[in-house]
Protein backbone atom coordinates (compact mmCIF):
# COMPACT_ATOMS: atom_id res chain seq x y z
CA UNK A 1 0.00 0.00 0.00
CA UNK A 2 1.53 3.29 -1.04
CA UNK A 3 0.54 6.74 0.09
CA UNK A 4 1.65 10.12 -1.25
CA UNK A 5 2.40 13.04 1.04
CA UNK A 6 2.91 16.51 -0.39
CA UNK A 7 5.68 18.02 1.67
CA UNK A 8 3.69 20.69 3.50
CA UNK A 9 4.14 18.43 6.47
CA UNK A 10 4.68 19.83 9.95
CA UNK A 11 2.95 23.16 9.59
CA UNK A 12 0.93 23.56 12.75
CA UNK A 13 -2.55 24.65 11.82
CA UNK A 14 -2.10 23.38 8.26
CA UNK A 15 -4.39 20.68 6.95
CA UNK A 16 -3.33 18.43 4.10
CA UNK A 17 -4.48 15.25 2.44
CA UNK A 18 -2.48 12.06 2.09
CA UNK A 19 -3.45 10.24 -1.08
CA UNK A 20 -3.33 6.58 -1.96
CA UNK A 21 -1.27 5.38 -4.91
CA UNK A 22 -4.23 6.02 -7.26
CA UNK A 23 -4.42 9.69 -6.29
CA UNK A 24 -7.56 9.31 -4.14
CA UNK A 25 -7.75 11.07 -0.78
CA UNK A 26 -7.04 8.55 1.99
CA UNK A 27 -6.23 10.48 5.19
CA UNK A 28 -6.48 14.08 6.33
CA UNK A 29 -3.78 15.43 8.62
CA UNK A 30 -5.53 18.17 10.55
CA UNK A 31 -3.09 20.52 12.27
CA UNK A 32 -4.44 22.14 15.42
CA UNK A 33 -3.23 25.71 15.82
CA UNK A 34 -3.54 27.77 18.98
CA UNK A 35 -2.62 24.89 21.26
CA UNK A 36 0.08 24.83 23.94
CA UNK A 37 1.69 21.82 22.29
CA UNK A 38 2.14 20.63 18.73
CA UNK A 39 -1.02 18.69 17.86
CA UNK A 40 -2.50 16.92 14.83
CA UNK A 41 -5.41 14.61 14.13
CA UNK A 42 -5.28 11.93 11.47
CA UNK A 43 -8.77 11.58 10.00
CA UNK A 44 -10.37 9.31 7.43
CA UNK A 45 -12.19 10.64 4.37
CA UNK A 46 -15.46 10.92 6.36
CA UNK A 47 -13.78 13.18 8.92
CA UNK A 48 -13.60 10.58 11.71
CA UNK A 49 -10.55 10.96 13.95
CA UNK A 50 -8.45 7.81 13.68
CA UNK A 51 -5.39 8.96 15.61
CA UNK A 52 -4.46 11.93 17.78
CA UNK A 53 -0.84 13.08 17.72
CA UNK A 54 0.66 15.51 20.20
CA UNK A 55 3.88 16.54 21.84
CA UNK A 56 4.34 15.23 25.35
CA UNK A 57 4.66 18.07 27.81
CA UNK A 58 7.25 18.06 30.60
CA UNK A 59 9.46 15.37 29.07
CA UNK A 60 13.25 15.42 29.43
CA UNK A 61 13.64 14.65 25.73
CA UNK A 62 11.33 15.65 22.91
CA UNK A 63 8.59 13.05 22.83
CA UNK A 64 5.53 12.65 20.65
CA UNK A 65 2.46 10.68 21.76
CA UNK A 66 0.05 8.82 19.51
CA UNK A 67 -3.44 8.07 20.85
CA UNK A 68 -6.38 6.15 19.43
CA UNK A 69 -9.83 6.68 20.86
CA UNK A 70 -8.42 8.75 23.73
CA UNK A 71 -6.14 5.91 24.83
CA UNK A 72 -2.35 6.01 24.49
CA UNK A 73 -1.06 3.88 21.62
CA UNK A 74 2.62 4.82 21.29
CA UNK A 75 5.37 7.24 22.29
CA UNK A 76 8.17 8.29 19.97
CA UNK A 77 11.56 9.73 20.84
CA UNK A 78 15.07 9.82 19.45
CA UNK A 79 17.12 6.86 20.57
CA UNK A 80 19.32 7.98 23.43
CA UNK A 81 22.47 5.93 22.83
CA UNK A 82 22.50 5.85 19.07
CA UNK A 83 25.59 6.76 17.09
CA UNK A 84 23.19 7.72 14.32
CA UNK A 85 21.34 10.97 14.94
CA UNK A 86 18.50 9.79 12.73
CA UNK A 87 17.38 6.85 14.82
CA UNK A 88 14.06 6.90 16.68
CA UNK A 89 12.26 4.39 18.87
CA UNK A 90 8.50 3.88 18.84
CA UNK A 91 7.27 2.28 22.06
CA UNK A 92 3.78 0.82 21.74
CA UNK A 93 1.69 0.41 24.89
CA UNK A 94 1.69 -3.39 24.48
CA UNK A 95 5.49 -3.39 24.92
CA UNK A 96 6.29 -3.74 21.22
CA UNK A 97 9.07 -1.49 19.94
CA UNK A 98 9.52 -0.23 16.39
CA UNK A 99 12.77 1.22 15.10
CA UNK A 100 12.87 4.14 12.70
CA UNK A 101 16.17 4.93 11.01
CA UNK A 102 17.59 6.55 7.91
CA UNK A 103 17.91 10.06 6.54
CA UNK A 104 14.82 11.50 8.20
CA UNK A 105 15.08 15.07 6.92
CA UNK A 106 15.73 13.77 3.39
CA UNK A 107 12.51 11.72 3.62
CA UNK A 108 14.49 8.48 3.19
CA UNK A 109 13.91 6.18 6.16
CA UNK A 110 12.37 2.89 7.24
CA UNK A 111 10.16 1.60 10.05
CA UNK A 112 11.03 -1.88 11.31
CA UNK A 113 9.80 -4.32 13.92
CA UNK A 114 12.34 -6.84 15.20
CA UNK A 115 14.40 -6.48 12.01
CA UNK A 116 11.38 -6.89 9.72
CA UNK A 117 10.50 -4.02 7.41
CA UNK A 118 7.03 -2.51 7.97
CA UNK A 119 7.21 0.69 5.92
CA UNK A 120 9.57 2.70 3.75
CA UNK A 121 9.34 6.48 3.54
CA UNK A 122 11.02 7.73 0.39
CA UNK A 123 11.17 10.35 -2.33
CA UNK A 124 13.14 8.09 -4.67
CA UNK A 125 10.25 6.41 -6.47
CA UNK A 126 8.34 9.65 -7.05
CA UNK A 127 8.80 12.20 -9.77
CA UNK A 128 6.62 14.91 -8.26
CA UNK A 129 8.69 17.60 -6.57
CA UNK A 130 8.20 18.14 -2.82
CA UNK A 131 6.41 14.82 -2.46
CA UNK A 132 7.39 11.67 -0.68
CA UNK A 133 5.78 8.29 -0.34
CA UNK A 134 4.94 6.02 2.52
CA UNK A 135 5.07 2.44 1.32
CA UNK A 136 3.45 0.09 3.86
CA UNK A 137 5.06 -3.20 2.88
CA UNK A 138 3.28 -5.59 5.26
CA UNK A 139 -0.37 -6.25 4.53
CA UNK A 140 -1.21 -6.77 8.20
CA UNK A 141 0.41 -3.47 9.28
CA UNK A 142 -1.72 -0.54 10.46
CA UNK A 143 -1.30 2.18 7.79
CA UNK A 144 -2.77 4.94 9.99
CA UNK A 145 -0.28 4.14 12.76
CA UNK A 146 2.67 4.08 10.35
CA UNK A 147 1.61 7.40 8.82
CA UNK A 148 1.33 8.88 12.33
CA UNK A 149 4.82 7.54 13.13
CA UNK A 150 6.19 9.27 10.01
CA UNK A 151 4.50 12.56 10.99
CA UNK A 152 5.99 12.35 14.50
CA UNK A 153 9.51 11.41 13.46
CA UNK A 154 9.65 14.17 10.86
CA UNK A 155 8.38 16.70 13.39
CA UNK A 156 10.96 15.66 15.99
CA UNK A 157 13.80 15.78 13.43
CA UNK A 158 12.71 19.23 12.22
CA UNK A 159 12.57 20.57 15.79
CA UNK A 160 16.05 19.18 16.47
CA UNK A 161 17.40 20.83 13.31
CA UNK A 162 15.84 24.17 14.31
CA UNK A 163 17.43 23.98 17.79
CA UNK A 164 20.84 23.23 16.27
CA UNK A 165 20.50 26.16 13.86
CA UNK A 166 19.56 28.43 16.80
CA UNK A 167 22.62 27.22 18.77
CA UNK A 168 24.90 27.81 15.79
CA UNK A 169 23.43 31.26 15.34
CA UNK A 170 24.01 32.10 19.01
CA UNK A 171 27.60 30.85 18.84
CA UNK A 172 28.17 33.01 15.76
CA UNK A 173 26.92 36.07 17.67
CA UNK A 174 29.56 35.68 20.38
Amino acid sequence: MRFLVYDRLLGIGDDYWIENEHGDKAYLVDGKAMRLRDTWELKDTQGRVLIDIHQKMLALRDTMVIERGGEPLATIRRKRLSLLRNHYRVSLVDGTELDVSGKILDREFAVEYDGELLAVISRRWLRVRDTYGIDVVREDADPALLIAVAVCVLHLAEKEREREADREGQEGDE
